[in-house]
């Protein structure tokens, strides 16, 4: 999931930089997932059409200057995505969905499409999420990736693909 994740951020306009104030969003400097702290790497806001959907910001164990050094990291790593309006768990979905096809070769995409139906069955038990959460989406090595919005866990996904 390294190669989505990234792609996630760069969809907006990545920024590379320490804090942050993003369409009124504060991104913390540090963060911690677990036992490990992570730093602000960028961030960015992601546009459908002309609505602002969220803000994006990527956290790494270490500032990483490429997308290559990005995807060759192994590290653990979070995206958290500040929404800017409220979205359906389909929209949120599909979103991730097109951007994860959009950047994988058919033979990509074929490894991980079993990880990627796990990934749209997790958003399928989201409720709702509206304007002003906060979702993690937290990579741990050894562990998997997984989702929380608010903090709360809502599932996760074995392995590192």
């Amino acid at each position: 999931m390294k190669k989505q994740i990234v792609m996630l951020l760069l969809w907006g306009a990545p920024l590379l930089l320490q804090a942050a104030e993003i369409e009124g969003v504060k991104l913390a400097d540090t963060v911690r997932a677990g036992d490990v702290e992570l730093v602000l790497n960028g961030a960015g806001t992601r546009t459908r059409l002309v609505f602002k959907v969220y803000v994006g910001a990527l956290y790494l164990q270490q500032k990483r200057s490429t997308p290559d050094a990005v995807w060759a990291d192994a590290g653990a790593k979070r995206v958290a995505l500040h929404l800017l309006r409220d979205v359906s768990p389909e929209q949120l979905f599909s979103a991730l969905n097109d951007g994860l096809k959009a950047n994988h070769t058919p033979d990509q995409w074929a490894k991980i499409e079993s990880q990627t139906r796990e990934f749209e069955a997790i958003f399928k038990k989201v409720q709702s999420a509206k304007t002003g959460d906060v979702i993690w989406i937290d990579f741990t090595p050894g562990a998997g990736t997984q989702v929380a919005i608010n903090g709360e866990v809502k599932g996760s996904i074995a392995g590192a693909a």
